[in-house]
């Protein structure tokens, strides 16, 4: 079983930046795909990062050039750097895990950009 809690959300204007932290435990098995995903209102949620472990890394066309995901495997938590935010980023972001067939996500966490 594996857990997600994430964190790092709020308001922003936009053109900030900001850092969404997702800290994860369970068992964690090789051959996984971490990653963030995000659902505005009244949208579908759409892939935003994932990163493999081999630190392979793909991004949504929406946010590439201004988010980066990394890991830090020592502390158990994964990250969503989010550059030069515009109001279209608005969205509730959850942190996923896909392994053995199975998507876990995390609570959601909600960035609101403005003007």
């Amino acid at each position: 079983q594996v857990q997600l809690v994430e964190s790092g959300g709020g308001l922003v204007q936009a053109g900030e930046s900001l850092r969404l932290s997702c800290a994860f435990s369970g068992s964690i098995f090789r051959g996984h795909i971490m990653g963030w995903y995000r659902q505005a209102p009244g949208k579908q949620r759409v892939m935003v990062a994932q990163i493999t472990p081999g630190d392979n890394t793909l991004y949504g066309d929406s946010v590439k050039g201004r988010f980066t995901i990394s890991r830090d495997s020592a502390k158990s938590v994964l990250y969503l750097q989010m550059n030069r935010l515009k109001l279209e980023d608005t969205a509730v972001y959850y942190c996923n895990i896909y392994q053995r067939g199975v998507d876990s996500w995390g609570q959601g966490t909600q960035v609101t950009v403005s003007s």
